[in-house]
């Protein structure tokens, strides 16, 4: 969800390390407004798979919101 000036997201990731591994949160409103959390384990090999594919995906945001000037 993209944050407005002003206003808090209407999301929010927390990350915390586990015996496991990493235990990923991930908060969203529903249709009605209300909070609900999914949260899930990841091994430090899926954690790091994971990471590069939202950086990735931020990056192809990035590149698709801010088009390279024409030179």
């Amino acid at each position: 969800m993209a944050e407005q000036p002003g206003r808090e997201a209407g999301w929010s990731l927390q990350a915390s390390a586990v015996s496991e591994g990493v235990r990923l949160e991930l908060t969203l409103p529903d249709f009605a407004g209300q909070p609900v959390t999914a949260a899930v384990i990841l091994d430090r090999v899926e954690a790091r798979a994971f990471a590069r594919a939202l950086l990735a995906a931020a990056g192809d945001a990035a590149e698709r919101t801010f088009p390279r000037p024409e030179l």
